[in-house]
């Protein structure tokens, strides 16, 4: 059976790169496209010299070419922590857009199933709990957050519509939060704060009266589950998540314990449209893909933690 060659855009970045590993492990040809501005050659240092790796460094809002055959592309090209994208609005919904519509334009060109990775921001501030995927959202398109969670609506929609009008072999992933190595230290999410914090003895910031609610994935259960959607999925959105739900506070002091830091908890303002719960429903994963999270929030929260713990030692 001929070689898959698979291509992954933001595959630099925390999840890209993870995802790169894998199918690398899988015996692909991958083809890793990131521009770098909140990627990192470094998580994908490793592969540099692998006969089957090659990195484009490209903005894919601009026109993507790929020479040669591709069967598979993994679109995962965004600034997609709050801190990312409410410093760079314009490129946000310029590569949930336009870097969206290219690589559907690569997709049908070269006759390869695509695969967006869309988020739980899509519901924005949801009015159901948990969130299926049959549920619509209840997000502010003209607030700070927009910027992210438009430009995920309609890169579903557009994926939506090559997949009807073209024919094109698609996929949509909704992505729950997700942890784990290669995380930015300082990346504006709540566990790498959390955890940066706690490890220089500061005190830990938690927005609000921290009752607000995530549900936290270990990034292998995730790349699980998205490799078994590509290879076996619907063409309907899928959620993928843990959906063991806590509170913000929880996670806080969840954090000061396990790093056995003196840290306080002070409170912050909360920010502007900031999601009040964050649990998915994952009944069509498990159904359709055979998928659920397998890594405990304790174990993944170890292995995170053991990440940062290097990144302070080299620091």
């Amino acid at each position: 059976m001929p070689r898959l060659r698979t291509v992954v855009t933001g595959g630099a970045g925390f999840i890209g790169s993870h995802l790169c590993d894998r199918f690398i492990e899988n015996d692909h040809d991958v083809v890793c496209i990131d521009n770098l501005v909140t990627g990192s050659s470094e998580n994908v240092a490793h592969l540099f010299g692998h006969p089957r790796f090659s990195f484009i460094r490209h903005d894919v809002s601009t026109y993507v070419y790929v020479a040669g055959k591709v069967d598979q592309i993994l679109h995962f090209a965004s600034p997609a922590s709050p801190l990312d994208y409410l410093k760079l609005p314009i490129q946000t919904l310029k590569v949930g857009a336009l870097g969206t519509h290219n690589l559907l334009g690569l997709a049908k060109a070269k006759g390869a199933r695509f695969l967006l990775a869309s988020t739980s921001e899509v519901y924005g501030d949801p009015l159901v709990h948990p969130q299926t995927e049959d549920y619509w959202g209840n997000v502010n398109p003209v607030g700070v957050r927009g910027v992210y969670d438009e430009a995920k609506r309609f890169a579903e929609a557009m994926t939506m519509a090559y997949h009807r009008y073209h024919n094109v072999d698609t996929r949509i992933v909704r992505i729950f939060n997700t942890y784990g190595p290669r995380m930015r230290m300082k990346d504006g999410r709540a566990l790498p704060a959390f955890m940066n914090q706690a490890l220089e003895g500061k005190p830990l910031t938690v927005f609000g009266d921290g009752s607000q609610t995530r549900s936290f994935c270990y990034v292998d259960d995730l790349v699980e589950g998205i490799v078994r959607l590509l290879d076996k999925g619907t063409h309907e959105p899928v959620n993928l998540g843990n959906p063991d739900e806590i509170s913000i506070h929880d996670t806080a002091r969840e954090v000061i314990r396990i790093t056995g830091s003196g840290s306080d908890i002070v409170n912050r303002p909360l920010p502007e449209d900031d999601p009040k719960v964050r649990k998915p429903d994952i009944t069509r994963a498990m159904t359709e893909l055979g998928w659920s999270p397998t890594v405990s929030r304790a174990d993944g929260f170890r292995l995170t933690l053991e990440f940062f713990r290097t990144l302070h030692d080299l620091a």
